[in-house]
Formats: C-alpha cells, sequence, structure tokens
C-alpha cells in the first residue's frame, strides 16, 4: 500500500540525528566542577531534551558563577571540542534516512535547542545538502517544550504543521511538535519516553525508510 508522504520532515539533533548527549553530559560535568560542584549522569538526564538557557540557571543552581549566556557558549565550546577530537557522532540510521527523504524532494529543517554555530556545524558534516533551514536555540524566544521552534520551521518551510513529520528523542521535544500540530515520530535515546498517543515510538532509525515516515502520517491522518 502506498502512502501519502508529509510535505515536511523536520528533526531534532542532539539524541536523535547526533549520539551528542554523552558530550554534553561531559561538559556539564567538567564545568560544574571546575566550580566545586558535583554533577551526576542523572543529573544531566534531567536536561536532555531542555533550552540551553534553563540548563544554564541550573548550572548556576550548582555552583557556576557565570552568566547564561557564558555558561551556553562554555557548553558549547566542550561539545565541539569532542567533535573535533572524536568526530560527529551519527545515530544509527538517521543520514540514510535523511539522504532518502531529501532524494524524494521533500523538505526539511533542523529544529534545536543548541545554538546556532553548532547546529550549523554539525548540518555542514552531513556530507550532502541536508536541511533547509536550521532553526536553533537562539532563534527563538521559548525553547522546548514551547511550540515556538517547530512552529518557526513550518513558517520558514512554507508548510501547515499538521502536513509535517517531526522526528525526536525526549519528551519536551515531542511536547514541542505535538503542541505545534504535528505528526511526531519519538526515538528514545538517554531516558524512556512516557507512553502517550502523542507520538510514535519507533526504537531506532536503523532500517527505517521515508515508506515507513509515510505510513505513520498517513495513519494518524486517516485513523
Amino acid at each position: 500500500m502506498t502512502h501519502t508522504p508529509p510535505a515536511a520532515v523536520l528533526w531534532d539533533l542532539d539524541g536523535t540525528l547526533v549520539d551528542t548527549e554523552p558530550y554534553w553530559l561531559s561538559g556539564e560535568s567538567a564545568l560544574v566542577t571546575s566550580w566545586g560542584g558535583e554533577w551526576s549522569r542523572e543529573d544531566g538526564l534531567t536536561l536532555v531534551g531542555a533550552g540551553l538557557w534553563h540548563s544554564a540557571r541550573v548550572l548556576q543552581g550548582r555552583g557556576v558563577q557565570l552568566g547564561e549566556a557564558q555558561i551556553i557558549d562554555d557548553l558549547t565550546d566542550r561539545v565541539m571540542e569532542q567533535f573535533v577530537e572524536i568526530g560527529v557522532p551519527w545515530r544509527p540510521g538517521a543520514l540514510d534516512l535523511l539522504a532518502e527523504i531529501r532524494s524524494a524532494g521533500i523538505p526539511t529543517a533542523l529544529v534545536t535547542m543548541s545554538i546556532g554555530r553548532m547546529a550549523n556545524y554539525v548540518a555542514s558534516r552531513v556530507g550532502f545538502e541536508g536541511f533547509d533551514f536550521v532553526i536553533s536555540g537562539d532563534d527563538v524566544t521559548h525553547s522546548k517544550p514551547h511550540p515556538e521552534p517547530y512552529l518557526r520551521a513550518a513558517e520558514l518551510l512554507g508548510v501547515a504543521p499538521a502536513a509535517c513529520v517531526a522526528i525526536e528523542d525526549s519528551e519536551p521535544g515531542i511536547a514541542s511538535a505535538s503542541a505545534a500540530g504535528m505528526v511526531v515520530i519519538g526515538v528514545p535515546f538517554m531516558g524512556e519516553i512516557s507512553e502517550s498517543t502523542e507520538f510514535t515510538e519507533w526504537p531506532t532509525l536503523d532500517g527505517r525508510s521515508l515508506a515507513d515516515v509515510s505510513a505513520v502520517f498517513s495513519t494518524v491522518h486517516t485513523g
């Protein structure tokens, strides 16, 4: 059976397209401990999917005596240093699916709460023209789980939010895309995602195709 594809596919970055969550955890731990505080993996997991300005305020509460913008720049530098040293850690199946979607001529956008210089760095390493637009944390007033980032992406692409599929790995991201009125595919990574009718869960993108994405889109709109 042939399903109607979405008008656009929107991608989260950290934990969805790339396996950077360990890089963020490492950066957060190093920053907090440099100010004499303590930071555990469990602490880091509470920030997965959250906006960086929120994360900065949490780190200030753990003793980091820097302004929010300084904290964000520091953390971004630490993550990007790991990109250079280790490489960009693509999630299984993500690039193959993105390439198939692009080959079909379907518009795409990267929607992330990371700041622009990091988001654009990753987008430039895809190996092909992966995205029509990059919407980053410094492009919006409200971070995920607010719908603004995804509504902004749809506006730039010139498509109705309900005609889009968003691929996300975290509850804040899923909430953001769902509140924007999009069909959401949740691919949990660093933590479990609570069961909900707001999204379709896939354990991995490995082996997934545009036909699978289209099937989810069509099922939501007809079922």
